[in-house]
């Protein structure tokens, strides 16, 4: 580990994977429970057109690609919210076009860069990007933590968020915008056409393993960090591509939390379900004739046991209760 740090590529690399892990499943939770999955790959192509762009004008990428992803989002939502065009067209078209953009201007710059943006590459990211990375990740995370519980709710159900007197549009508007800046700061690391897996797989893990909403956000943050810090030393160490052993090691994580969670829920059904206890039906009552003793006098040393609205003496092997003058044995 000692050797990694010495190389400030490696010590970038790592920052910047720490920053992805974090801010992509937290993004990742409110496209999951929209059902909008493949948003990220959409964005994501739209986002290489950016770096299409930035790589013809000779401009810097990352920047480029967050403005031309921003848009993009905005442009898919505004499609998806005035029913001009279904989620799915509205994703088809992010898909192809932003992609056919993207290499075509990509080709026309003459350039063969692309590639380290598609798949990731930890040795490209300067110390621009990284400060870049840093300010764009804690703003990110600040506005979806900080406004977790209305873009859940947004999320969850827009019909109950709208009695609450949210605006949902607003709000959805914002869980793209998130979702593009998400995807496009995590180009270097994973890559724009892995990026997506980075949202959803981690969530997915968290479901698997964690109820409730605050548990799910958490766990997969923390799956999250393990995979993209995990890819970036086992590229080092292996000499592999870190974004597909980014996405490779959250997939792992997902598949193992697949029986730890059968046993999980299983158990926590068994803690709700309820003991079925018997309906305590009275003893049957013989009547005692001619009791000599008096239980509850002052020489009376029998112990006592609760038994519906009166206590029971115990003496010589039997129960005995008060009833009207006389004794009952039980």
């Amino acid at each position: 580990m000692t050797t990694i740090l010495s190389y400030p590529f490696m010590v970038r690399a790592l920052v910047a994977a720490l920053l992805t892990g974090l801010i992509a499943p937290t993004i990742g939770i409110y496209i999951v429970q929209k059902r909008l999955s493949l948003l990220g790959d959409g964005l994501g192509h739209v986002a290489i057109a950016g770096v299409g762009l930035a790589l013809l004008t000779g401009t810097t990428p990352l920047p480029v690609a967050i403005t031309v992803a921003t848009i993009g989002a905005v442009l898919i939502e505004y499609l998806r919210q005035h029913q001009r065009a279904s989620g799915d067209v509205g994703l088809a078209i992010l898909f192809y076009g932003g992609l056919a953009g993207g290499v075509f201007m990509s080709g026309l710059a003459g350039s063969g860069g692309l590639n380290q943006y598609l798949f990731g590459s930890i040795t490209t990211i300067s110390n621009g990007d990284l400060v870049m990375i840093v300010v764009l990740t804690v703003i990110a995370l600040v506005v979806s933590v900080g406004l977790a519980d209305r873009l859940f709710a947004v999320s969850t159900d827009e019909e109950y968020a709208h009695t609450l007197g949210l605006p949902i549009r607003f709000y959805n508007y914002l869980t793209v915008v998130l979702a593009a800046v998400a995807i496009s700061l995590s180009m270097r690391t994973v890559g724009l056409l892995l990026v997506s897996a980075l949202m959803v797989v981690p969530i997915a893990a968290s479901r698997n393993l964690v109820t409730g909403f605050w548990m799910t956000m958490v766990v997969g943050m923390g799956v999250g960090v393990v995979a993209a810090t995990g890819g970036i030393l086992g590229s080092y160490y292996w000499n592999a591509p870190p974004g597909a052993l980014i996405v490779l090691i959250a997939i792992g994580v997902f598949i193992v939390s697949l029986p730890i969670g059968e046993v999980l829920t299983r158990r926590r059904r068994s803690g709700r379900e309820l003991p079925v206890v018997p309906e305590a039906v009275p003893a049957p009552h013989d009547h005692e004739e001619g009791h000599p003793h008096v239980h509850g006098g002052p020489e009376c040393h029998h112990p006592t046991v609760q038994h519906g609205d009166h206590l029971d003496y115990v003496h010589d092997g039997h129960r005995h209760a008060m009833h009207g003058d006389h004794y009952d044995e039980h």
